[in-house]
């Protein structure tokens, strides 16, 4: 067997001597720990910019130790706190320090003070949150400056009025999180864990942080690839404009201008591309952006990101099947289901480097896509995406379940829809846009999955309707494996645990025909599990070689589906979760299940598939 750190009692023994210095900190008790959970730093967790795709240089991170408070649910701001707790890590996790639940009775406080510089004062100052979950209000200083629903879109507040004169600031939040007792998107979480349902997630669970600004300042980006015509097109939105004022954006190669436009607020630059970069999986070529607002000759403001040329799209092949493009060429996609939890820190990984590693493993053993599962990762990890070359499918995460849903090989499903009230339909139309404009511009996203096996399904044909509409350079799988719809252009079936798909020859003409979900092999590992016994798995084997053997004979019996109509499948799973023991690795990274090496020449067989087109 394939062992990473494979030495528990060294990393016990460092975790147990890193916590023994910050003795204002440390993870709570609980079933296991990944290696990470030693490196971090609870004065400064999470240092990295949070937003890579629109970076500044006046900013400041506001991880660390916070107070925290549990009052009843309209009870208003304690007087008094319960402790200090480590954010960004949900108060239900180890690492946060705390590990209590909440509940939709109660809600959560952090309070802490702050210092804001001289140099931060200077016109506006911003207050940002990669993400709280579900409801936030924020105050400064006692005062209420607004409150934001949703647990997977970044948000932030314009703190500028709210300051007092002097350095020191004061900061609460106020967290209310039902869970899976509201109507709003949650994912997996739920108030009793089990089986494929895991632990709540309530509270900020990605970075905080201040950034600087001048009155007239960039808002947000967007960047948009047109590959048959070799053009980049960029779009900036300026907060309080004003009519003499100009967009300078610049595309750089390298370091190397491509070209330089002087555009109004809200008007294209477009970038007509004589010698393009393509962005791949084997080249995942990365243009630079430097974006100046102008007043005259003077830079009022300026943001710096990144863009791509790449294309996703269908076409049928020489058989008249729909199939998946990758810059204009048939590229198999075949990628793991990455749920994105960990033992210690829940929906947050305990460092960058941790962040880092999941996607690393995943190129490791030959895959080149990734299906992320009803989460939402933070910014970075699109971003490493991006600079690496991985193709991504992003969910929606799923709420507001309950409704019926129907599927068996060879058959896709067609069960009841949803019935939600205004106030949860409303909600999840505006995460999802919310979702879909926080994450545009990350060339790895090629995929958007509104719904999954029906969980909360409803309006499929207007909700998948408006998706292709709102993002036509993306493809849309409207329901995977849940109840299925003629809108959109991908048809995805799931099947555990071998590899089925639906009728070619019925469905291959209207839609691309994917496997969603497959496989699910399990094997716990002793010493690597959140509990000691009743862990499951879609099919358990006894060790590597069993688990290895059973996985050849899957990507024996995926390989002749391709030729016949398949365009991608995704397998069950990167990790370990909770009692799910069908990951890849195990929960806590630290024992890899499979040889990678084993696994990259298995899924080379599947790549090397020659489809001819129309």
């Amino acid at each position: 067997m394939k062992l990473l750190f494979f030495v528990p009692l060294l990393v016990v023994a460092l975790v147990a001597s890193t916590f023994a210095q910050q003795a204002s900190w440390r993870p709570v008790d609980t079933k296991i720990l990944s290696p990470w959970a030693a490196e971090i730093d609870p004065a400064n967790p999470h240092p990295e910019y949070p937003r890579p795709q629109m970076t500044r240089e006046d900013w400041v991170n506001l991880n660390g130790l916070w107070n925290y408070a549990l009052a009843p649910k309209g009870a208003g701001m304690p007087e008094a706190y319960a402790g200090e707790i480590l954010v960004p890590f949900a108060i239900e996790s180890a690492l946060s320090g705390v590990g209590k639940t909440v509940g939709k009775d109660q809600e959560l406080w952090y309070f802490r003070e702050i210092e804001i510089d001289r140099s931060l004062r200077r016109e506006k100052l911003l207050l940002h949150f990669g993400a709280v979950d579900w409801e936030a209000e924020v105050f400064v200083n006692g005062q209420s400056v607004g409150t934001h629903q949703g647990g997977y879109d970044p948000f932030y507040f314009d703190i500028s009025e709210a300051l007092q004169s002097g350095k020191t600031q004061s900061l609460a939040i106020r967290v209310w999180d039902p869970t899976d007792e509201g109507p709003q998107p949650r994912g997996k979480q739920v108030n009793e864990p089990r089986g494929i349902w895991y632990t709540p997630v309530t509270g900020i669970w990605q970075t905080v942080w201040l950034e600087a600004v001048p009155e007239h300042h960039i808002r947000s980006l967007k960047n948009t690839p047109d590959f048959d015509n070799k053009q980049i097109r960029v779009q900036a939105d300026v907060a309080g404009a004003t009519a003499g004022q100009r967009l300078r954006i610049r595309l750089l190669a390298d370091g190397t201008p491509v070209g330089e436009q002087l555009v109004a607020n809200q008007e294209e630059a477009v970038f007509m591309l004589d010698a393009p970069q393509v962005w791949s999986p084997e080249n995942p070529f990365l243009y630079d952006l430097e974006v100046a607002l102008m007043d005259g000759k003077k830079v009022v403001d300026q943001v710096n990101g990144y863009t791509a040329l790449r294309k996703i799209s269908t076409a049928r092949d020489a058989n008249g099947i729909q199939r998946m493009l990758l810059n204009n060429e048939f590229v198999f996609q075949y990628g793991p289901l990455d749920q994105g939890w960990w033992p210690d820190g829940l929906y947050t990984a305990p460092t960058e480097e941790a962040l880092l590693f999941d996607i690393e493993k995943t190129l490791d053993m030959g895959f080149n896509m990734i299906r992320k599962h009803v989460k939402v990762e933070p910014a970075r990890w699109y971003y490493h995406c991006d600079r690496m070359g991985v193709l991504v499918w992003q969910d929606m995460p799923s709420g507001d379940m309950g409704n019926r849903w129907e599927s068996r090989p060879g058959v896709i499903g067609k069960g009841t829809e949803k019935d939600r009230t205004p106030e949860s339909e409303a909600i999840f139309r505006k995460e999802w846009k919310a979702i879909m404009d926080a994450n545009y511009n990350f060339p790895s996203i090629v995929v958007w999955v509104p719904f999954n096996e029906a969980w909360g399904q409803f309006d499929t044909e207007e909700i998948v309707e408006w998706t292709v509409d709102y993002d036509p350079s993306r493809l849309v799988n409207g329901a995977s494996g849940g109840n299925y719809t003629l809108k959109g252009q991908i048809m995805d079936m799931h099947n555990y645990p071998d590899p089925v798909m639906p009728d070619p020859q019925i469905w291959g003409d209207q839609q691309v025909i994917v496997l969603g979900e497959y496989g699910g092999l399990g094997l716990p590992v002793d010493g690597h599990t959140w509990q000691e016994k009743d862990n499951w798995g879609y099919q358990s084997f006894k060790n590597e070689t069993e688990l290895q053997e059973r996985y050849s004979r899957l990507i024996q019996d995926l390989k002749p589906l391709i030729p016949k109509g398949l365009s991608a499948a995704i397998y069950t799973q990167t990790t370990d979760v909770e009692v799910e023991v069908n990951g890849l690795m195990t929960y806590d990274r630290e024992v890899i299940k499979f040889d990678p090496a084993f696994l990259r020449n298995k899924h080379q067989e599947l790549y090397t598939i020659k489809i001819p087109m129309k």
